[in-house]
């Protein structure tokens, strides 16, 4: 009963920050849709495709696990044009029916998730994944596409306490971001202290911990999206390996990111 708890709270927080992004880019004209945003020429239309896209190979793992096999199988081949090939299919699309089918598909993936038992698991191009742990990932996936379409419209999100799933699956991610990069993951349990938006301190790992991590959870986020570059937050690292690991963070599935240049949007 626990787990059907945590996974409803973590679909409506999906809901939430999906509609926050519907809003962004609804009242959008075609022109605004083909803006650049802060992704290497990826378009306002490449963040919602890509979206779109994604909830659609969620939904495939979901619910017809054989077929998503085959897809991973032939995602690995291709691995380094993969995700670029969805998201420019979904954006040469007009913009209506790349909105219409990116709230179809999420309301799709929605339902189906918020209708499966306690336990149920299914495979992703990680680990494979419960209906917390991937409703979890499509909420983080929204909120640093989000944040680069609301780089480009020149739109200030406050930060919310959905941060804390973001902020979870970066913390949970450390040891996937050192071998991802063929790196050996640190031995040591790190200790990672956040403050939240409210100012409340999210806390994980062993309090006694050599090697820690402090800052604003929101800065935490942006670096493991990597949506900003390191030296534009107020993260503080404490020992060498969590020196390191704040250089190589990524909260996401697949190849290391180019992550982004200093100074970027604030």
């Amino acid at each position: 009963m626990a787990d059907k708890r945590a996974a409803r709270m973590v679909l409506d927080d999906l809901g939430t920050e999906s509609g926050e992004l519907d809003a962004l880019v609804a009242g959008l004209d075609e022109d605004g849709w083909r803006l650049p945003t802060p992704a290497p020429r990826w378009t306002v239309a490449h963040q919602i495709a890509h979206l779109a896209w994604t909830d659609r190979q969620a939904l495939m793992a979901v619910t017809d696990p054989e077929a998503f096999a085959e897809e991973t199988r032939r995602a690995w081949k291709r691995i380094d044009t993969y995700v670029d090939e969805g998201a420019d299919e979904g954006a040469a699309r007009p913009a209506a029916e790349l909105l219409r089918t990116w709230r179809e598909g999420r309301t799709a993936l929605w339902d189906v998730l918020g209708g499966l038992p306690d336990g149920v698991r299914f495979p992703w191009f990680g680990p494979p994944m419960g209906v917390a742990a991937m409703a979890t990932g499509r909420l983080m996936e929204t909120w640093a596409h989000g944040q680069d379409v609301a780089d480009t419209l020149g739109v200030r999100r406050e930060p919310t306490a959905r941060l804390r799933h973001v902020v979870r699956i970066g913390v949970r991610a450390r040891d996937y971001a050192f071998t991802v990069r063929g790196l050996t993951p640190p031995a040591q349990e790190f200790r990672v202290e956040l403050t939240a938006p409210d100012g409340e301190v999210w806390a994980y790992g062993p309090p006694e911990a050599e090697q820690r991590v402090t800052g604003p959870a929101v800065d935490f986020c942006q670096l493991a999206t990597q949506r900003r570059h390191r030296a534009d937050l107020a993260l503080r690292a404490q020992g060498p390996d969590a020196e390191q690991w704040l250089e190589i963070a990524q909260a996401f599935a697949g190849p290391p990111g180019a992550g982004r240049a200093p100074g970027g949007a604030a």
